[in-house]
């Protein structure tokens, strides 16, 4: 069977939530390939004013975009940044503790229960074995490095996951990402990119690679990983000399923060798989088609799926996991009020430039 079915496994995951200011959809599908790896993230709620979406991509196996999945919003929301009100450096913060997280007993514990039925019946034959103190076992933020056990000198999974992540808080729009998933924006019907794909040939991630002791070979860094930025992967985190943001590959995320406008339609977020086949223009322009016509965001979505999927495997292209999520704005025109507590629109607001 290789790397794929003989048949697509078309079967969707599909959600669509709203509240006052926002209103989402999202859909996932296996495809072609023999597993799924992608996972993903949808919360309107992290706190009353803020919104977080992410989708990440696995690469080796699953567990490392599951446990994004399950674990990076808290770290945004747990962190002093966020508190302070700092959205991107909460965010850029939890992309490396995600690479903290994972190591030691406590990762290898929750990475197993994460994993495959196989990996999941072992993780329960070593509970047996050992487990944590009762004391030891409680959700303190910090612990995970402290916890002792017969895996406490465990360096991280060698599966590796991308992440895309985007916070919505009234008018700030900020997007984190490491790897090729990808975000845009769709204004006044023209699509920007708020992310960039962090791929091996570009001359600042040659540079990092080529600095810590790796190379390229065929547009893939140390001709295995064809992005140059991921978490996990932890086999390129090996150099004690060096930072996390200088190691052959990093989980360090480029931030970019956006005043959202009267013009800002929608965002998507969507895994490569989805990018491959659509440039983000030809997207937005299939979603703006769509958007009014279909009963559901998720219906969009799940069209898009549809589209993108190939009829077989011979080009590669259309084969892989794909999983996608489409916020829109709800309130095109924000309300501010005026002196005497009157609402007033902000029609005149203009857009920041978006690159």
């Amino acid at each position: 069977m290789g790397v794929y079915l003989s048949t697509p496994k078309t079967e969707k995951v599909s959600e669509d939530g709203e509240n006052d200011k926002l209103k989402f959809g999202l859909s996932s599908m296996q495809g072609w390939r023999a597993t799924m790896e992608d996972a993903h993230s949808a919360l309107l709620d992290l706190d009353n004013d803020t919104a977080f979406f992410g989708v990440f991509d696995g690469h080796g196996g699953k567990v490392v975009a599951k446990f994004c999945a399950k674990y990076l919003h808290r770290e945004v929301l747990h962190s002093e940044a966020y508190a302070a009100g700092d959205l991107g450096a909460a965010v850029h913060r939890a992309y490396f503790r995600m690479d903290e997280m994972m190591r030691g007993q406590r990762g290898w514990r929750e990475l197993q229960a994460l994993g495959d039925k196989i990996n999941q019946f072992t993780g329960i034959i070593e509970g047996l074995i050992w487990s944590p103190k009762a004391s030891d076992s409680n959700d303190r933020h910090d612990d995970w490095a402290f916890e002792e056990g017969p895996h406490s000198d465990f360096t991280g999974p060698n599966c590796g996951s991308t992440a895309c992540v985007a916070l919505v808080r009234n008018r700030q729009l900020v997007v984190a990402n490491a790897g090729d998933s990808r975000c845009v924006i769709s204004r006044n019907g023209q699509a920007y990119n708020l992310s960039r794909d962090h791929k091996p040939e570009l001359e600042a991630e040659r540079e990092r690679i080529q600095s810590a002791g790796g190379y390229i070979q065929m547009g893939r860094v140390n001709g295995t990983l064809n992005l140059s930025r991921a978490i996990g992967d932890m086999e390129f985190k090996q150099n004690k000399f060096l930072s996390p943001d200088k190691q052959i590959l990093t989980a360090n995320p480029d931030i970019d923060v956006i005043e959202l406008c009267d013009d800002d339609e929608f965002i998507v977020l969507a895994c490569d798989g989805i990018w491959d086949c659509m440039s983000s223009q030809q997207l937005v322009d299939f979603i703006r088609e769509h958007i009014n016509t279909e009963e559901s965001l998720s219906a969009v979505c799940e069209r898009v799926l549809d589209r993108c999927l190939a009829p077989s495997t011979m080009g590669g292209e259309g084969c892989d996991n794909m999983t996608m999520i489409l916020v829109q704005f709800k309130k095109r025109i924000a309300q501010v009020k005026d002196a005497g507590g009157a609402e007033q629109p902000a029609g005149d607001a203009g857009c920041s430039e978006t690159q």
